[in-house]
């Protein structure tokens, strides 16, 4: 069975502004010193699947954005338009539905566009192995990461090993934690880190969209329906912002009843926020990451980002992040509150200010 692979490129990345903007979310800057997320995943991806068989699904206002980033890698007929944002259901069920229309069926390998990876290599393996697991089993599989310390910003997946297998069976899906249950996680030995990333057949996951969210599996037939003919455009662009918003997690993976695990240790990093950027490029000896033009003195701890033709000056200040853009923006924060930054872009809406956005 061909290998499919699917990136999800649809958010806003505001824990990133102002980086991060409408024009230009967080997937299409280059926060790896590599290349534009995006890329660097569906480079990833081109280590299991061929060039080929990647779809990108984001939003219609950046397909065209994407089909000029992926030009050299991806063709531009897989890069799948949303008309709206309805979530990772909406999205996945979509690509689904593309894969089963046009190409029979398959086994998706289902990716955010904004996370790091140390280990590629290892990465492929783990992927592989799901792959296989999704052929034999005809489960649901998703990547658990080895949690290497009690992290209260990530949910966490109770598992339990199965004898003699790779893959392990799920017990149960949890929200994110307190420090003091994070800490009874680690030690327990029966918990991973959520990582969002899934396995499985095109027509495994569409049956199970039959099954637990049949209000939207009646979207999505009429979608795939209309596919591959001259109206496929126009009932996407009308049916798709009808699409019940729900995420695949609240929606089939945490009410599925053939959901399996295979665990990665892999380096491993969301990159939700700009804390995460020490993990991506490494701090100097006073613990600061320094991605800008920077005169640090006596300062610690600091997180750095900018254009190397805007100068960042900073004098016995300790954990903050500073950040300034080409248009003039410089926003600063407490690095402990790097969660918070979109307080910035909600504030900056309700006062009109859209031209920062």
């Amino acid at each position: 069975m061909k290998t499919y692979g699917v990136i999800m490129a649809g958010g806003g990345g505001t824990r990133f502004w102002p980086l991060s903007r409408k024009s230009r979310p967080k997937q299409f800057l280059n926060l790896s010193g590599k290349d534009t997320m995006v890329m660097d995943t569906a480079k990833r991806l081109s280590m299991v699947a061929a060039k080929e068989d990647i779809f990108v699904v984001t939003s219609m206002d950046h397909r065209q954005m994407t089909i000029d980033l992926t030009k050299d890698l991806l063709r531009p007929d897989h890069i799948l338009g949303e008309p709206a944002a309805r979530n990772t259901a909406a999205c996945i069920g979509y690509a689904a539905m593309e894969i089963v229309k046009k190409y029979e069926d398959g086994v998706m390998i289902i990716l955010p566009s904004d996370h790091f990876i140390k280990n590629e290599e290892a990465f492929a393996g783990v992927l592989k192995t799901a792959v296989a697991t999704a052929e034999e089993t005809d489960a649901l599989v998703t990547i658990g990461i080895k949690p290497t310390f009690p992290c209260t910003g990530y949910g966490y997946i109770r598992n339990e090993e199965i004898g003699g297998k790779d893959y392990r069976n799920v017990k149960e899906f949890v929200e994110k934690p307190d420090l003091e249950t994070a800490e009874e996680y680690l030690s327990s030995g029966e918990y991973a880190w959520n990582s969002g990333m899934f396995v499985w057949k095109a027509s495994t996951i569409l049956k199970e969209f039959k099954k637990l969210l049949p209000d939207i599996y009646e979207y999505l037939v009429k979608i795939g329906d209309a596919m591959a003919t001259a109206e496929e455009s126009a009932v996407i662009d009308k049916l798709y912002p009808e699409i019940p918003k729900i995420s695949i997690d609240y929606g089939i993976m945490e009410r599925a009843d053939n959901v399996l695990m295979l665990e990665g240790d892999f380096g491993w990093n969301d990159v939700g926020s700009f804390d995460a950027l020490a993990d991506v490029y490494g701090t100097d000896e006073h613990g600061n990451v320094n991605m800008a033009n920077v005169c640090s003195i006596d300062s610690s701890g600091n997180i750095f980002y900018g254009p190397k033709d805007k100068l960042i000056a900073a004098l016995g200040v300790e954990n903050l992040v500073i950040a300034t853009t080409e248009d003039g923006i410089v926003m600063v924060c407490d690095k402990h509150r790097a969660q918070d930054i979109k307080l910035f872009v909600d504030r900056l809406k309700e006062e009109g200010k859209e031209e920062y956005l």
